[in-house]
């Protein structure tokens, strides 16, 4: 059997804003290409803003702990999660709409075994979502439209500061690489991987393997609202962040590169740099939008070079 299935373009390329010398051009195409137009990114911020607008509690609301509105934050994120993991699991793996074209791992999915709860991946996938992913990421959330409300971090809005409420969206992502990189590392440290292992179990992934995770790992994972403590924010922004967390680490683990449809790519999925990840485990601890795992010996950039150089890397860190 080869050893994947679809690869895209190699090697696979970081970020060109920390490429030298500076590149102006490929830099306005990456973000355009990430924010415009049938994008995940401007997907989420869709979505964070209907949220904001229907279905969240206001600040006036949240100034005290209620019942209603806790709940309904939790069955906003409930629903959320399963239409967008349910519909990209029934198109892709239930219903098979596409069949085996851009899916990176050439195994079948999904499996049964002893490994996974329920003996079944996808039962498994589901119940760690749902039972623990979404109930953590909601705590989250609502502990932090209280912190809001009461003064106790630092709030804006469009009119007070127009430019730094815009900026703010972008600023998210850059964020999530440093927090995500760093937090990640530590998961598969000793201490930690005991949690981790349970995300692992997906060697070849679907989407709902994203948020599957040990309660302790979704902890680790939705403490990227810590950044709300310091800057200031506005509701909205907080939706977007968590929703961004939640949503990308479904449509990044669905094990396919794009949706296609009508004979063309449609929308931009799997990331192939995590993808590698879950195969080999000690690399790609970050996403492409910063550098990180180049800037500390850990990026395999999926050609057979990168595959060698992890194999020397490791080779040495089990010599010491």
């Amino acid at each position: 059997m080869a050893e994947w299935n679809h690869t895209p373009e190699l090697p696979i390329a970081v970020s060109p804003l920390w490429q030298w010398p500076p590149k102006p051009f490929q830099v306005l195409k990456w973000y355009v290409d990430g924010w415009f137009f049938l994008t995940i990114n401007m997907g989420i911020l869709a979505l964070a803003w209907v949220s904001y607008l229907w279905f969240s509690p206001t600040l006036e609301q949240a100034l005290t702990w209620g019942f209603g509105w806790v709940v309904q934050v939790f069955l906003r994120n409930f629903v959320l999660i399963s239409l967008i993991a349910g519909g990209l699991h029934l198109w892709f793996h239930t219903y098979r709409l596409q069949d085996n074209r851009m899916k990176y791992d050439p195994r079948p999915f999904p499996r049964k075994g002893r490994m996974f709860s329920f003996n079944a991946q996808v039962l498994d996938n589901m119940f760690w979502t749902l039972a623990s992913g979404v109930t953590i990421w909601s705590a989250f959330e609502v502990v932090f439209w209280w912190l809001l409300a009461n003064g106790y971090a630092p709030t804006t809005s469009f009119a007070q500061t127009p430019i730094w409420f815009v900026a703010f969206f972008f600023v998210i992502p850059i964020w999530e690489s440093f927090y995500f990189y760093w937090i990640h590392r530590l998961l598969h440290t000793n201490l930690f991987y005991r949690f981790h292992a349970l995300h692992h179990r997906n060697t070849d992934i679907g989407p709902w393997s994203g948020l599957s995770m040990h309660p302790v790992e979704h902890g680790f994972y939705f403490g990227t609202v810590i950044i709300h403590l310091i800057l200031p924010t506005h509701p909205v922004h907080l939706i977007f962040h968590l929703m961004f967390y939640a949503i990308l680490a479904v449509t990044t683990h669905t094990g396919f590169e794009g949706l296609w449809f009508r004979n063309a790519k449609r929308v931009n999925l799997g990331m192939f740099h995590h993808q590698i990840h879950h195969r080999y485990f000690e690399v790609n601890y970050g996403n492409l939008d910063v550098p990180w795992d180049k800037l500390f010996g850990s990026f395999h950039d999926g050609t057979d070079e990168g595959k060698v150089r992890m194999k020397v890397r490791l080779a040495a860190r089990n010599r010491r």
